[in-house]
């Protein structure tokens, strides 16, 4: 159990001289996403084997992964053993004009997702946790939406730049961008339409238009003409340029804003059930 990030360098370099084969982390996303980070630095191309057992306050890997609740070491080993495993590319956030190494992880978002996460941080307190308080947070981010003015603070959006690997560029004023190398979501949610795996996106316009009717449809994964003329943009990218701002949430936790580079990153392999 390192201290802090700074530690857990030193406990993957004594894993990565011992020649592990599997690593297995205890905790949620955001747990997953600083070791992914770390162990990016210390094991350079030659990654093991990753098993995760779900006990954070968001699992969402663990979810896409079809881990369950309780999964313990024992079961890893096990299931490592059997071969059992899944690839899945994390994202790569590298900020311009910083020289860490880049952040891995695999739900990004900005704009409204910001404000989402915040009140989530209060259904945790409530005792709500994993799908149910992204449950809660969604309805909640609905409701300041849908009854909120043009004026409205979470309708007026954030201004954001993207710039595609198709050389298409996204710009102006953003209600919600949303990036995810995930396959299924919690709750069943399909914000960038059909499952498939890759690098996908979601940008919304603000401020968003007719919500009450666009908003089942994105949610449900449907895919309509009329949804891209309304301003809900979905893309598939290997990897983007991006400004935001007013900063972003990554796997739970907020970061500075700025000028980066979003990219797919090199598959992992994750021991599944």
């Amino acid at each position: 159990m390192p201290a802090d990030r700074g530690e857990l360098d030193e406990i993957l370099a004594d894993f990565a001289a011992s020649g592990i084969k599997l690593l297995v982390v205890d905790g949620g996303d955001g747990t997953v996403r600083d070791v992914l980070t770390a162990a990016s630095r210390v094991f350079g191309s030659a990654m093991p084997d990753i098993a995760v057992l779900p006990s954070g306050k968001t699992n969402a890997l663990a979810i896409d992964l079809g881990v369950p609740a309780g999964w313990t070491v024992e079961d890893a080993i096990a299931a490592a053993a059997l071969g059992n495993s899944a690839l899945r590319s994390p994202i790569e956030v590298e900020t311009f004009g910083h020289s860490e190494a880049p952040l891995r992880g695999f739900l990004l978002g900005a704009g409204a997702f910001v404000r989402a996460t915040s009140l989530a941080q209060h259904t945790h307190r409530w005792g709500l946790f994993a799908g149910l308080a992204v449950g809660v947070s969604l309805m909640l981010v609905l409701c300041q939406t849908f009854f909120g003015s043009t004026g409205n603070s979470w309708r007026r959006g954030e201004s954001m730049t993207l710039r595609l690997d198709n050389g298409s560029v996204i710009a102006g004023k953003r209600y919600l961008f949303l990036a995810s190398t995930l396959e299924t979501l919690p709750l069943g949610l399909k914000p960038f339409g059909t499952v498939r795996p890759g690098l996908k996106l979601l940008s919304v316009d603000a401020p968003p238009r007719r919500m009450l009717l666009a908003v089942p449809a994105i949610v449900a994964g449907w895919s309509a003409p009329w949804l891209e003329r309304l301003g809900y943009h979905r893309r598939d990218i290997d990897h983007m340029a991006v400004e935001l701002p007013g900063g972003f949430i990554l796997d739970g936790e907020k970061f500075a804003g700025g000028s980066m580079v979003l990219r797919r990153g090199a598959p992992i392999r994750f021991v599944v059930p």
